[in-house]
């Protein structure tokens, strides 16, 4: 059960314009950002922040961008932002093998140079205490431009965020979202839990 129950969908006329950005990304408005809308100002903040750091300005993809974040959701333990960020990279062209094969990435040949790199960078990013060290940034720069590492760290920043959200929340998961991690999450420990 969750702590602040989400509002309807039309509680707040800009929140729900705003909020049709997600109807590409999930195919639904996430409950999290329902609840957020409690405080219209914060709901409004991070739906343009979601729409900014989302926006592909470099060669980070739609689909490695949700990758980054599934990775980043996994490493904090956030059951709810795993199911959305595996969903959204399906959604934007991840293919059945590399949603399988992301925990393998480091030796798959399903992923390039540059995507280990952010992948990495995320894990240690989103690690406690923060586990970025020399080795990792300059992986980093051998393989991304100044922008496109603003862009992967804006990724990771943003589910920093909605992990802490998310989790101590416990948003109640969508049926959409739950059926994106029942199938795509079944070799972890994925489970819906207190999202429910």
């Amino acid at each position: 059960m969750p702590l602040i129950p989400p509002l309807a969908q039309d509680h707040d006329d800009e929140v729900h314009e705003l909020a049709t950005f997600f109807n590409e990304t999930l195919g639904f408005c996430p409950n999290s950002v329902l609840t957020m809308q409690r405080r219209p100002a914060i709901a409004k903040a991070f739906i343009q922040l979601n729409k900014a750091v989302m926006a592909n300005e470099g060669r980070v993809t739609a689909e490695q961008k949700r990758l980054i974040g599934y990775l980043t959701s996994a490493n904090t333990g956030c059951n709810y932002c795993q199911a959305h960020t595996i969903l959204a990279a399906e959604r934007y062209g991840g293919s059945q093998q590399r949603l399988a094969a992301i925990w393998q990435f480091r030796d798959s040949p399903l992923f390039s140079a540059a995507e280990k790199a952010a992948f990495e960078f995320a894990l240690a990013a989103s690690s406690v205490p923060n586990a970025v060290d020399q080795s990792i940034q300059d992986a980093m720069h051998q393989h991304w431009d100044e922008g496109e590492i603003v862009e992967i760290l804006g990724v990771i920043a943003l589910f920093g965020y909605l992990n802490r959200w998310n989790d101590s929340m416990a948003t109640t998961l969508e049926p959409g979202a739950i059926a994106a991690g029942e199938q795509h999450l079944q070799h972890s420990e994925w489970q819906v839990g207190k999202h429910r």
